[in-house]
This record gives C-alpha cells, sequence and structure tokens, in this order.
C-alpha cells in the first residue's frame, strides 16, 4: 500500500487547540467494524458501549516535561525536545537550531546545566546532561504539546495534557485516548463491573514523524520502550475465557499488547518496540478500541485501519469532518467495536 492511500482534507479549524472543560464531554463517534455502522454520541456514553466483565486496558505513562531551552555558548538559541530517555543523564532528542551543535558541543540551559552533544541516530540527536533528568526536567522542562497546536504551553496543560491515572514517567507524548476519563467516568466503569489493566509504553516523539517513504513497506518506525506484565497478560486470558472483550483505550496498548504477541501467543514483555501495524496485519490482542482521531497519512490511521479496514475508517473520517469533530490530542473520539449500544 501506499502512504497516499491514507490522506483526507482536513480544515485547520477542526484541529483542537486546547482541551474542553471536562475531559468526558468530548464527542464518541462510534464505529461498528462488521458493517461500517456510525453513530454520533458523547464520551460519557461509554458505558452503554461495555458489559460488567469487559477488560479495558489503558497505558499508564506519564508525560515528562520534555521541551527544554538554551542556547550554544555561542549565543545561538537551542530547543531541545527529548524523543525517549535512555538512562539517569542521557537522551535522544531532536534540536531545533539555526546550526546544529557538532559532536561534543555544548548547550547551555536556563539554569546553567550544561548538555553535550554525543553523537546523531538518524535525524536525533544523542544528548548526555551534568544534572539528572529527574532533577533537571522539573526544574526547567515544559510540557511538550505536538507540534499541530501552536499555542505556547500554559500551566494547565501541566494536568490537561496527562491522563487521570498515569503513574510511570518517560513519555514525551500523552496517549490521547486516556485523556476523555475523568475520575467520575472511571468510577461509574468500574462500578458496572467494568475491569481495567495496565501497560506501559513511553510514547516518544517519533509519533508525530511523517512516513516518508511512498511504499508503507519501506517505512521503519521509531523505537519506544513498554512493559507487559505477567498479571495483565493472565487477567486477559480470563476475560476472554469467560467470554468477554478485551478494549484497548488508544493506539499505544494495541502497539504494546501486538509487540508482545508470539505467534498468535500474548506474554510478558519488557524491552523497545518498533512494530509497524498496517492493512495486511492481523490484530489480535484486542476486541475493541478506543482512539482520537489521527492525522492524514500517519501511522497510527494506518494502525486503525488494519483494525476496522481501510474504506470504513477513511469514511467514518469523512463523516466525522463534515460533522465538525475536533482532531488530533486534544480532539473527539472515535470506538472502534462491533455490536450496537442497544444491543449491549
Amino acid at each position: 500500500m501506499d502512504k497516499s492511500d491514507f490522506d483526507f482534507e482536513l480544515p485547520p479549524g477542526l484541529i483542537a487547540q486546547a482541551p474542553l472543560a471536562q475531559r468526558s464531554a468530548s464527542r464518541l463517534l462510534w464505529l461498528n467494524p462488521d458493517d461500517g455502522h456510525i453513530e454520533d454520541k458523547v464520551f460519557r456514553d461509554l458505558p452503554t458501549f461495555c458489559q460488567p466483565g469487559d477488560l479495558l486496558v489503558f497505558n499508564n505513562t506519564k508525560v515528562l516535561p520534555a521541551r527544554l531551552h538554551g542556547h550554544k555558548p555561542s549565543g545561538g538559541a537551542v530547543e531541545i525536545m527529548i524523543e525517549r530517555v535512555c538512562g539517569t543523564h542521557e537522551v535522544i532528542a531532536q534540536l531545533r537550531a539555526s546550526k546544529k551543535p557538532r559532536e561534543g558541543g555544548e548547550i547551555v540551559l536556563a539554569d546553567g546545566s550544561r548538555a553535550t552533544m554525543q553523537g546523531r541516530e538518524g535525524s536525533f540527536f544523542r544528548l548526555r546532561f551534568d544534572t539528572a533528568l529527574d532533577d533537571l526536567l522539573p526544574r526547567v522542562g515544559k510540557m511538550p504539546l505536538p507540534p499541530y497546536i501552536t499555542r505556547q504551553a500554559d500551566d494547565s496543560d501541566d494536568s490537561r495534557y496527562q491522563t487521570v491515572y498515569a503513574r510511570e514517567p518517560g513519555a514525551v507524548a500523552a496517549p490521547t485516548a486516556g485523556l476523555h476519563f475523568d475520575q467520575a467516568l472511571l468510577d461509574q466503569l468500574s462500578g458496572q463491573g467494568i475491569e481495567f489493566g495496565y501497560v506501559t509504553l513511553h510514547v516518544g516523539a517519533g509519533t508525530f514523524q511523517p512516513v516518508r517513504e511512498g511504499r508503507l513497506e519501506d517505512h521503519v518506525m521509531h523505537r519506544e520502550y513498554l512493559e507487559v506484565d505477567t498479571d495483565l497478560v493472565e487477567r486477559i486470558a480470563a476475560t476472554r475465557a469467560r467470554g468477554n472483550r478485551v478494549i484497548a483505550v488508544g493506539t499505544t496498548v494495541v502497539r504494546a499488547l501486538e509487540s508482545a504477541t508470539v505467534d498468535g501467543k500474548l506474554g510478558a514483555y519488557a524491552g523497545e518496540t518498533q512494530i509497524f501495524i498496517y492493512p495486511g496485519y492481523r490484530i489480535t490482542s484486542i476486541d475493541g478500541l478506543v482512539t482520537n482521531f489521527h492525522l492524514p497519512q500517519s501511522t497510527l490511521l494506518m494502525l486503525i485501519s488494519a483494525l476496522a479496514g481501510r474504506d470504513r475508517i477513511m469514511q467514518a473520517y469523512q463523516h466525522a469532518v463534515a460533522a465538525g469533530y475536533r482532531f488530533f490530542s486534544y480532539g473527539d473520539a472515535m470506538l472502534i467495536l462491533p455490536g450496537s449500544a442497544a444491543e449491549v
């Protein structure tokens, strides 16, 4: 397939620049992947699609304040956008500067601490800081809003660009499907007999990188660290055994579970993944998916097309555009799940 197969026209005004006042007030487009049926809902309607005993799987990663500003000793401004953390003092990062520092060159941050350029890794740079990251980032880092949000991050983003169940620091982009859940909705789902499970996948800035190759088979995915533990594997097996469904909250959960699946069998796993899921790939680890609306020609749009079929996804996106849904990280959501609210 070609990346152009996943293109669509998106009016710039539909790109959400800020969250709604209430997380669960977002709209929810329900798509039945079996027959392509579409309905317009509100995110608070999600419990009507769930049955007691279903398992919702969330990504509990926590977003780091991963955007840093500094300057070269010569005075030139440098913006550092951490892509992933590689230990206590080192990161892989994107750099924005008039002229990139050479290997061994230094970047001076606002508090006087320094980062030394260790070398390049493709389009990214490896940096080593003279201060431990768990001390440095809370002091000088800013919340790394996505590139399509054109305003500067403010104090409200410190909480709103973070899920209410975030626990494990390491991401530099939010698992955005989870941003729609507030504590009241989680309590309602739990009270209804819906179970919760968690993976950890530290979303990297590479999630925003475009597919540069025309043929999907030629695209190389960025690396992300993930953990799927034994307890979750056992709970998924028990859910399936009693005839209930596993519903992933976000494409990062799908990537984590599919990365931990070998020869059709899900197992515990901790390590990096470069899995690229696009039509032709058979997703076996989940029965349904809650997800946001994704960029044209993006790997995430390709992933949900593998789950529900490209034609049905593109038809759903045409509907979402016509109906004025809000797109991307702070936008509305889609539920890809067989069956109907009336049936469940």
